[in-house]
């Protein structure tokens, strides 16, 4: 049965459906859910894809990002 991916309107009828915090999502693609569902960096607003770096509550894509907010205590490496 052909369902309509929340992110762009296409109607498919292999959509596939993400649960996120309980609430189900529909989407055609990855691309549309990542568009959709990723973090966004806090200081770039890049969707993060990837592991990230964390401060509080606060993610980002990078160190450098992080860094550019006046975190200071987070590393890419060792």
């Amino acid at each position: 049965m052909a369902k309509q991916c929340e992110t762009c309107g296409n109607t498919y009828d292999r959509t596939f459906d993400v649960i996120l915090d309980g609430k189900p999502h529909t989407f055609d693609s990855f691309e549309c859910a990542i568009s959709r569902l990723a973090p966004r960096c806090a200081h770039c607003e890049v969707p993060i894809i990837g592991h990230g770096v964390q401060a509080g509550e606060r993610i980002f894509c990078c160190n450098h990002c992080a860094e550019a907010t006046g975190v200071q205590v987070l590393r890419d490496r060792a």
